[in-house]
Formats: C-alpha cells, structure tokens, sequence
C-alpha cells in the first residue's frame, strides 16, 4: 500500500458538518441575518483535479488532500463560522457577520494558504489548486438561502472553469452577478 505524506504538520481535523447539518446550519443562519439585519457570506470549495488525483495516485490520496484542505479552512475562517462536507467532496463555510468585502477576504486567505501545500506520492511532488465560490446575504438582496447557495455553486463552476486557482462571485439576487 503507497504512503501518502503532506506538507502540514497538523492533527488530524476535527469533524466538519454533514451535508444535512451545515444546510441547516445555513438555513438558520440565513434566518438570523434575515431577522436580526446582518451580512452573511457563504463559501464553496472545490479542490481542483482531485479526481485526476485518485486515479492516478488512489483513494487515499483523495482522503488525504480532503483533510487538509479541511484543516486549512479551519485555520483560514473563525471559530464562529461553520464548515461542513458537501456532496461531490466539495466544502461549505458560512460566515455569520460577514459581508462581500469580509468574504473575498477570506476566500484570497484560503487561496494563498493552498498555494501553500504540497503531497508526496510515489516519490512524486503533487501540488493542489483549489477553486472557491462565494455568494453573501445583505441588505435583503435574496429572500431565500437557497439562492444564497446557488450563486455561491454557479461562483464555483466559474472559478473552476476558469483554470481553478482562483475565487468568483455571484450576487444571489435576481439578474445579478
């Protein structure tokens, strides 16, 4: 069986939200920023081939690459943002507080650290590129957090499309962007 190393020096991550929990999560955060008139970002991350990854280095690789990106996340947002697993090993962060400026912010924070890692497989040197889309609540420009999330994924497919390495925006109000 190979062995996979990467370039951090971190325990393993702790737990990170299902995909039913941090979409709840997200639902009653989107509620309280309704309510209570707060700016609310949202973040998707994407790691860029990891596909290309696993085929041709193994599953476990994968895994490998996946915990640090989520270690990376838990060091590049704030103990009161939420991060969870979502489908298609992508990764969702709320930021509570946090408007558009907030989130670019935190998005060009995640991009410099990933820049940042390196894996070894099979006495290869692998690099990771990660693509990351962001939609933000304010000032009631959605009504729903479903749209909130939306354009955060339509972001995403945007970043990525683009090469990766990169973040885009997405307004979730209607006919913006």
């Amino acid at each position: 069986m190979p062995e996979y190393e990467s370039s951090t020096a971190h325990d393993s991550p702790s737990a990170v939200f299902s995909l039913t929990q941090i979409r709840h999560l997200m639902r009653v955060e989107f509620n309280r920023a309704q309510r209570y008139s707060y700016p609310l970002s949202c973040v998707i991350v994407a790691c860029d081939r990891l596909d290309h990854l696993r085929d041709k280095h193994g599953f476990e690789i994968k895994e490998t690459v996946l915990e640090d990106v989520i270690g990376l996340l838990q060091g590049a947002t704030r103990n009161c943002d939420y991060l969870g697993r979502l489908m298609d090993d992508r990764l969702m962060a709320i930021l509570p507080h946090t408007g558009r400026e907030g989130g670019e912010a935190t998005a060009r924070r995640i991009l410099r650290s990933a820049r940042e890692l390196k894996f070894q497989a099979g006495g290869e040197t692998l690099d990771v590129s990660l693509s990351v889309g962001l939609s933000h609540y304010e000032n009631e420009n959605t009504m729903f957090f479903d749209s909130l999330v939306e354009a955060a994924e339509s972001a995403l497919a945007e970043a990525f499309e683009g090469g990766g390495d990169r973040f885009a925006y997405r307004d979730p109000g209607p006919g913006k962007g």
